[in-house]
């Protein structure tokens, strides 16, 4: 059972190359920290949390085989084409219906790139250290599944941006910001954006986060909605399987893309 001092941690793995990115939270939204580090400091930072609930952006396991089910296939909407989506996860094939694309999870650990795998891992090592999947009323050491993505994707009500482009970058914390966390407003960097500086190189973009950071920090900001007004999010997939959370109650029938307009 979770209280006020609860906190609330993003996990991003970084595609398995870097270090992984995290970013802390609490109840009113404040950044307690963000950064980055090993498997083994993430996990030292988690057992350091007397109540805490940790979003990691990735597959709790590999699929476990539920979208080869004749029973659960007929019970979904649409119904998948016979002999389709059977390596998918439910959570993914829900999804990919609203237009979102998210990765495939298969059912073999070691046909997954990197980066899952090291989900898997972070996932069995929280639960050594006593986390349970969210939603239990009697632990106060809870986990969830995000796919930033699709994160910023119900909260925009559009697909965003390439995340790694500047204009990505500006979107993903704008939307963060106004969903009232404690970002710097991205719109401030444009007073950067004088001919002067133009000329000379040399814009600074020190206040406008990384794309890793912005996939920790919505993380973060999908566990904080889970607990403090668990009504404003959706719980996508199957519960052993594995379930996405998404910090949004209703979820339209197909997400658009944003668009880049130019002139010709």
């Amino acid at each position: 059972m979770f209280f006020t001092d609860a906190t609330f941690i993003g996990i991003d793995p970084t595609a398995g190359e870097k270090p992984f990115t995290y970013a802390a939270i609490n109840n009113d939204l404040s950044l307690l920290a963000l950064g980055e580090g090993t498997i083994d400091d993430i996990l030292a930072f988690c057992a350091g949390q007397s109540q805490a609930l940790v979003a990691i952006c990735g597959p709790r396991r590999p699929n476990q085989g539920v979208m080869r089910r004749g029973d659960v296939r007929e019970s979904l909407t649409p119904v998948p084409v016979p002999g389709r989506w059977t390596n998918f996860r439910m959570a993914e094939f829900l999804i990919r219906q609203h237009n979102i694309h998210i990765h495939q999870t298969r059912s073999k650990s070691s046909d997954c790139p990197n980066w899952m795998r090291m989900c898997f891992n972070l996932f069995e090592r929280l639960e050594i250290l006593g986390y349970l999947p969210y939603p239990k009323d009697n632990s106060d050491r809870q986990y969830i599944e995000v796919y930033p993505h699709a994160c910023y994707t119900t909260i925009l009500g559009v697909q965003p941006f390439n995340k790694h482009k500047l204009e990505g970058r500006i979107q993903r914390q704008l939307a963060l910001y106004e969903a009232r966390m404690e970002v710097p407003d991205p719109m401030r960097i444009f007073e950067e954006f004088t001919r002067y500086r133009l000329l000379n190189g040399i814009i600074a973009l020190d206040q406008l986060y990384s794309s890793c950071e912005l996939d920790a920090l919505v993380a973060s900001y999908t566990a904080a909605l889970a607990v403090t007004d668990p009504g404003k999010v959706t719980m996508i997939g199957d519960p052993d399987e594995g379930q996405i959370v998404l910090p949004k109650d209703k979820l339209k029938e197909k997400y658009s893309h944003s668009k880049e307009t130019h002139n010709t």
